[in-house]
């Protein structure tokens, strides 16, 4: 491709050093730069800077100055994704990717490009285009700007809409076309839009999220057993190469690509100039997730050409930059300080943090206002870009299609019949065929359809208030809440008022992910989140919601030894939490009952709050558990969470055999007495017998039941022979 020099012409003379070229003599690799200086705060004497409409630019420190700030970023965002659409994610959408199973090589499609690679342009377009047209309809857009909950949408765009490469040309042809009217649909009921490129070429992350799975490798030729299976992997060995050559032996980059890095700026510029006068257009984000081990010199460089090619036509768009999964005032503070309408993406999932019980998720939800407030101070505004309400990884195909994690899900799934396809039952691959069990191509983990029958989140048990919420019976708790049992509902309300409090009262807002799922998973499609009622529909800053947080927020609970685990355990938590913390654990060894759990008591506790504002949970491999300090649980305890919440009443086994004793003695003579009064061959077997003389004789018999059985009654009249 053309390598393209990045020039910005503003209302004055762009200075040599402002923005960076390629020069077309160099090749488009570069062997890896030492560990980058931190930002430099002030510019160079004799950068001159490159004078904006509102603002002056400086490229030697990166940094801006004489913002006049004509559109502050006063109003916060109350957002969902519009994901699955314009950019494919399998387990969003399962029934465009069922036609995959049991495929193998050069038959499979995982993800976007893989679909368009086996399908080719003209049956790959067939199926897109139906895709796109029943996915996102004008109906869900104003559902959702009726819902008086959301203000804002993010659409993950692909690269490849605006400069087609590989399979993709032709397989994506109309894609703008829908985007297009998605756009005028917003400005018509009010909504505005992020435009977020979510995948670049070579692949920012690794993920199918990124249009294109890397770091993957067929294994079927090493499988002797059983025998005809076609295996798989890609977690153990991922990796990520738009923005250069990843070695996976050193664990870093050894070259720079800056041909791709062109690319993606010639994106961002094809973006701009057909968008930047459209009215529903909130901003945009360059690119979605770029993994952790992005050299962070070359994405700052590339955020920061990024920003000044927007600027130069789209003057009052956002800017939104996601943070590489490092939320750091180390790695942001100060970055492009000075700069109107930028804002820092952080994404904040529990789907992949250890199972545990509610009131952990309550917390660790409630703890991010810690870590959102800093970088609000040290970088600037803020924004939650995904978040959930999953608190498990049991959506299928979460992790890829046909595969999972190493060691996920965590927890047995739920298990619910698979949806029809939403684009019409011509769609190939459905329905899932009922007869068939988990087919391959078979990845690192388990996750597919079974019988008909798919994997999603599992359900909440309702709390027993006087057994208190934070031992340990969520871990027996089965996958499908039994009847009357299920919880769901309060756990996710709560959650929900959690998480939005702490997204929107600290920071600039959010964007739920998803706006909708293929399969009935609630907790990852707002739609359905407000059809249950887990997110409340209308205004956002209802007191139940704003206060939510107020609990955790005061320091009402605490981190402390789980009784219920052994010794062993305890150690082990003690030891990595004194060890983060450069401290010796060999104390610990002659520590034994009430005294070692006494001692790890402290030292949760302190580890904790000294670290849940950064997220920290507190489990220690399940040594740890949360409880609020000096409080017995009552039923006054939930009901203040307006929820009804279960009492089980748990007698000791000496009052339950006393009970039962006493039951039967009185339920047998109640039975005796009515059979004497009601069945005269009863009564005249009883009359007759001998074994019974003494007792029907007696008089306190004849006195108690002689007139109840039969008038005038005295005792038996036997004649001796």
């Amino acid at each position: 491709m053309i390598l393209r020099s990045i020039a910005v012409v503003a209302t004055a003379v762009v200075s040599s050093a402002s923005i960076s070229s390629v020069d077309a003599k160099k090749n488009t690799t570069e062997t890896t730069p030492p560990t980058p200086a931190p930002t430099v705060n002030e510019p160079d004497p004799d950068d001159a800077g490159i004078t904006f409409q509102h603002f002056k630019a400086f490229s030697s420190s990166q940094t801006c100055a004489s913002d006049e700030h004509a559109l502050p970023f006063n109003n916060q965002i109350r957002g969902v994704n519009l994901g699955g659409w314009l950019v494919l994610e399998p387990w969003i959408t399962p029934s465009l990717f069922y036609q995959f199973l049991g495929g193998g090589v050069g038959t499979t499609g995982m993800d976007h490009y893989s679909f368009c690679e086996v399908l080719g342009a003209e049956e790959g377009n067939e199926q897109l285009r139906r895709h796109w047209e029943t996915w996102v309809t004008e109906d869900i857009i104003k559902d959702l700007a009726g819902s008086g909950a959301v203000n804002s949408l993010r659409v993950p765009v692909g690269d490849f809409m605006f400069e087609p490469y590989g399979p993709y040309v032709g397989c994506t042809d109309g894609a703008i076309d829908y985007l297009d009217r998605l756009l005028d649909w917003a400005r018509s009921y009010g909504l505005s839009v992020l435009l977020d490129v979510h995948t670049q070429r070579d692949s920012q992350n690794g993920f199918d999220n990124s249009g294109q799975t890397l770091g993957f490798q067929w294994t079927s030729s090493l499988s002797t057993y059983p025998r005809d299976l076609t295996t798989f992997q890609h977690w153990p060995i991922r990796s990520a190469n738009w923005i250069g050559e990843f070695d996976n032996q050193a664990v870093n980059y050894t070259t720079i690509n800056y041909e791709n890095i062109n690319h993606s700026l010639g994106v961002i510029e094809k973006l701009v100039d057909r968008y930047h006068d459209h009215p529903a257009v909130l901003g945009v984000e360059p690119v979605n997730e770029p993994w952790e081990l992005t050299p962070l010199k070359e994405l700052k460089k590339f955020y920061w050409d990024a920003y000044l090619i927007v600027k130069k036509k789209a003057h009052y768009w956002k800017f939104i930059m996601h943070d590489s999964f490092r939320f750091t005032p180390e790695t942001w503070g100060g970055f492009m300080k000075g700069c109107p309408d930028r804002a820092l993406d952080t994404h904040i999932y529990q789907a992949w943090n250890d199972p545990a019980s509610r009131l952990t998720f309550y917390n660790n939800a409630c703890a991010q206002k810690k870590q959102i407030a800093l970088m609000e101070r040290e970088f600037g505004p803020v924004v939650v870009g995904e978040w959930s309400l999953a608190t498990d990884n049991c959506a299928m195909w979460l992790n890829g299609f046909n595969d999972n994690l190493p060691g996920f899900p965590r927890s047995p799934c739920k298990y619910i019949p698979c949806s029809a396809p939403y684009m019409g039952d011509d769609q190939p691959g459905t329905p899932v065929d009922i007869g068939k069990p988990l087919q391959g191509p078979y990845g690192t983990g388990m996750s597919g359809p079974s019988f008909g029958l798919c994997p999603v989140d599992r359900d909440w048990m309702t709390e027993r208030y006087n057994k208190g919420e934070t031992g340990m019976s969520w871990v027996s708790a089965p996958p499908e809440a039994p009847r009357g049992r299920d919880g769901t509902d309060e756990v996710m309300t709560l959650l929900a008022h959690k998480k939005i409090s702490a997204f929107s009262g600290i920071g600039h807002g959010f964007y739920f992910w998803n706006f909708r799922t293929d399969l009935y998973n609630p907790q990852w499609s707002y739609m359905l989140a407000l059809e249950r009622g887990w997110i409340p529909k209308g205004n956002l800053n209802d007191e139940r919601i704003i206060n939510s947080c107020d609990r955790e927020d005061t320091g009402a609970f605490v981190c402390q030894a789980n009784r219920d685990a052994p010794e062993k355990s305890i150690r082990g938590g003690v030891g990595y939490a004194l060890g983060e913390e450069g401290k010796s654990a060999d104390y610990i060894d002659s520590l034994h009952d009430d005294d070692l759990y006494d001692e790890a008591d402290l030292i949760f506790s302190e580890f904790w709050d000294a670290r849940r504002g950064q997220g920290a949970t507190c489990d220690f491999g399940g040594a740890a558990i949360l409880a609020e300090q000096n409080k017995t649980h009552s039923e006054d305890y939930y009901t203040d969470d307006y929820f009804n919440v279960m009492e089980v009443q748990v007698f000791p086994v000496w009052k339950i055999v006393l009970f039962s004793v006493l039951g039967a003695l009185v339920g047998g003579l109640a039975g005796f007495a009515i059979a004497m009064k009601l069945s005269p061959k009863f009564n005249r077997k009883v009359r007759s017998s001998m074994m019974l003389r003494p007792v029907t004789s007696s008089r306190a018999f004849r006195q108690s039941f002689g007139n109840f059985i039969e008038p005038g009654f005295v005792g038996l009249q036997i004649d001796d022979e």
